[in-house]
């Protein structure tokens, strides 16, 4: 079973920037794709990025386009989501979810394995 758990969320300033990890405990093959997903106090989990763990194909949410940017380590069986230019809007906490399958998707219901959630908290 893939286990994933996320770390690097904490509390910063706005216009400042985080890097969160991901590691995908049991990952023994490439043929899945994974993503990030958000949820803010009060309102329904959110897309916010994807990527296929071997093309390495990426695909943003509008809200983070040109701010985040989703990316993975093979050898550390990890993935991470930079985020730039943090805005109060941002404040949520962070899931990673895993998918079998190659291709990547926007859509929760068709991610296989989450994990726990890491809090970002941007202060404006």
């Amino acid at each position: 079973q893939v286990q994933l758990v996320e770390s690097g969320g904490g509390l910063v300033q706005a216009g400042d920037s985080l890097r969160l990890s991901c590691v995908a405990s049991g990952l023994t093959f490439r043929t899945v794709a994974m993503g990030w997903f958000r949820q803010a106090p009060g309102k329904e989990r959110e897309f916010v990025a994807t990527i296929e763990w071997s093309g390495g194909d990426t695909y943003y949410a509008n809200t983070v386009k040109g701010r985040f940017t989703i990316s993975r380590d093979h050898t550390k069986n990890t993935m991470y989501l930079q985020m730039n230019s943090l805005k109060s809007e941002d404040t949520a906490v962070y899931y990673c979810a895993l998918r079998y399958g190659s291709r990547w998707s926007s859509e929760m219901n068709e991610y296989d394995r989450w994990g726990q959630g890491t809090l970002v908290t941007v202060s404006s």
